[in-house]
């Protein structure tokens, strides 16, 4: 197995360089959810797509994604953290290398597959070296908040930043504009991240769980891609979904046998509320988060007929909350605890969902239905990032941080797929024959009520089943710190005025 303490490194560029690629992993894998979505027409003029094929440039990378997490995360306990990092980068830069030199349709569908593959190995890394990196307390807190931060900004500067680039640029730049990033934070990691250290017998991966965990999660994210399509009640949805159930109950039975298994369920248990708790807030605000995101972008083009670039500056004020909620959390984690944290934002998330139902009619203003509600959901949103990533790997032992890390991306990645395959079907059933913009904003509404609706679920199911705080009121004080206490090397002593600095830098910009 990987020690989890890697060698120490004299390089004095250790504790500057690991949290900006960290940042970095986390901001590229969620713009590329979006940031495809304007150039989309472009891309079906461009290489011929026919019309029911163009929505698999975007569900490529989300099947990819969602149905390779766990095995990410695994692969980075078992074969070391550097490791898959490197290769993830690897990955992920030579996918959107050929997507953007993509010539056929199926050229670019494959390459947006191997960038979410790649994007599968890159982040549960990055949360599980947050983890073993940073020491419980104020250090850990503000990484995982910039950690937080880095997710919503690359959500919302892919809408952005894909409406600046097809127009000004085409749609390839969207592609390979990931290119310079990724050769970039390359080299970081290669200075940044400590190499692992290998010690006792080679590593088994748990090659049954694997095949089952990636076919019943990537059958469950085409079963829900598709619902658009196909309807819920069509034998193909209902065959994948229930294709999809089996696969992932056989793969709990084999689970619960296996001696080094992919997902050991005791996570989950009694003794691990924290964790439990945090996969389900994780996979029901998500569910209700991302397909926020993206009815806001439809109502905002279709309803309000802001253009593409417009558009995506309407949700520069939904990054300036996340980056004010998430600089909040990492102040006061400590002396309220993640439960009350996670209810507060939940809470404060849906009232902001609430109020966009409430505005989203035709003759709706920015001022008064769009900036409102954005900075009262970004800011209940960006609070729960700081104790959703603390709760969900928070007692887990050192060598199955990876494995809790895969588990909450595959819960958020999973959430969100399901939370627009319904919000889908809410939205069109509200909307009914109409075609106008009445119609329209009438689905849209629809839609922002459901998701307010499942961020008030996470809030009451986090009440229930959190237990009690778990964060410290207070850090203890440390003892003097070696490289076998600090995973391989002494934490930078301004590391946490780095990062609240980046924080406050951030909300001032």
């Amino acid at each position: 197995m990987v020690n989890v303490n890697p060698k120490p490194s004299p390089n004095a560029q250790h504790g500057r360089l690991l949290l900006p690629v960290l940042l970095t992993v986390q901001f590229l894998v969620s713009l590329d959810m979006s940031v495809v979505n304007i150039a989309l027409p472009d891309m079906g003029d461009d290489l011929g797509f026919a019309p029911d094929s163009l929505l698999w440039v975007v569900n490529a990378y989300a099947l990819a994604f969602g149905g390779l997490l766990m095995l990410g995360g695994r692969l980075a306990d078992l074969v070391g953290r550097r490791r898959t990092l490197t290769w993830g980068f690897a990955l992920f830069g030579a996918a959107s290398l050929a997507g953007g030199c993509a010539l056929a349709p199926g050229q670019l569908i494959a390459a947006r597959a191997v960038q979410g593959a790649g994007a599968a190995a890159l982040a549960p890394v990055a949360l599980a070296l947050i983890t073993v990196h940073y020491a419980a307390g104020p250090a850990r807190s503000r990484a995982l908040g910039l950690w937080g931060v880095s997710g919503a900004l690359g959500g919302a500067v892919g809408i952005m930043a894909g409406g600046l680039l097809t127009d000004w640029v085409g749609w390839r730049s969207v592609m390979l504009v990931n290119v310079p990033v990724v050769l970039a934070a390359l080299i970081a990691a290669r200075r940044g991240v400590t190499a692992d250290r290998r010690t006792g017998p080679a590593p088994r991966l748990d090659v049954t769980g694997a095949l089952l965990v990636t076919a019943g999660a990537t059958l469950l994210v085409l079963g829900l891609a598709r619902t658009q399509t196909h309807g819920w009640t069509t034998a193909t949805t209902l065959g994948t979904l229930a294709a999809s159930v089996a696969l992932l109950a056989a793969f709990v039975a084999v689970e619960a046998r296996k001696r080094e298994p992919l997902l050991r369920l005791g996570l989950l248990g009694t003794a691990h509320r924290p964790v439990r708790s945090a996969n389900v807030f994780a996979l029901l605000m998500s569910s209700g988060q991302f397909a926020a995101f993206y009815f806001t972008s439809l109502h905002l083009q279709q309803v309000m007929a802001y253009g593409p670039t417009a558009a995506g500056a309407a949700f520069l004020p939904f990054c300036a909350g996340v980056v004010a909620g998430s600089a909040v959390a990492t102040r006061t984690v400590g002396r309220f605890g993640e439960r009350t944290l996670l209810v507060a934002g939940g809470l404060l998330g849906a009232a902001g969902f609430g109020w966009f139902a409430l505005t989203a009619e035709p003759g709706s203003t920015f001022l008064g239905s769009v900036l409102g509600p954005s900075i009262v959901a970004s800011v209940g949103i960006g609070l729960c990032f700081v104790p959703l990533g603390s709760a969900a790997t928070g007692g887990v032992a050192p060598e199955e941080t990876g494995m809790a890390s895969g588990l909450l991306n595959s819960s958020r990645q999973l959430g969100g797929s399901l939370g627009l395959a319904v919000l889908v079907t809410v939205a069109a059933s509200a909307t009914g024959q109409g075609r106008g913009r009445a119609a329209l904003a009438d689905g849209h509404a629809a839609a922002f009520a459901v998701s307010a609706g499942l961020l008030v679920a996470a809030a009451l199911a986090t009440a229930v089943l959190h237990g009690r705080r778990t964060a410290p009121a207070a850090a203890p004080p440390a003892p003097a710190r070696t490289p076998e206490s600090t995973g391989g090397e002494e934490t930078p002593k301004n590391l946490g005025d780095d990062v609240e600095t980046g924080v406050s830098r951030s909300m001032q910009e």
